[in-house]
């Protein structure tokens, strides 16, 4: 399994790419929106977590990226700190599968992950 990891913040997205390291999930990461869709176009991933605020291209811009110009249903997990309910709607609207805000337990994390990946499959069959 492949996921796709975005933050801009140093010690959270290795945290967060320990944390799915642990999971046995094959772990890539991007520090921006940007890297991220060089990274989204050299291959399918089974889930991606992504921060809200990120220079040159934000979480948002992301989902869009993924659901409108590379077709894809994989899971999307926004993680962030940001907790607005018109920011959570947003990302709900553009096609975001979960919502955690920081700080969040590394188990739900996981658990979070997990679910989003058999929801995933289990559309597929």
């Amino acid at each position: 399994m492949r996921v796709l990891v975005v933050e801009d913040d140093n010690m959270t997205r290795k945290a967060l790419e320990h944390r799915m390291r642990l999971d046995g999930y094959d772990v890539f990461s991007a520090n921006d929106g940007k890297q991220a869709v060089e990274i989204l176009k050299t291959g399918n991933f089974d889930v991606l977590l992504t921060d809200l605020h990120m220079p040159n291209f934000s979480g948002l811009d992301l989902i869009r990226f993924v659901r409108n110009e590379l077709k894809s249903n994989m899971p999307i997990i926004m993680v962030t700190r940001v907790g607005l309910e018109e920011t959570v709607l947003a990302a709900f609207e553009l096609g975001a599968d979960d919502y955690i805000t920081k700080p969040f337990s590394p188990e739900e994390l996981s658990l979070r992950v997990k679910k989003s990946i058999i929801r995933f499959k289990q559309k597929l069959s």
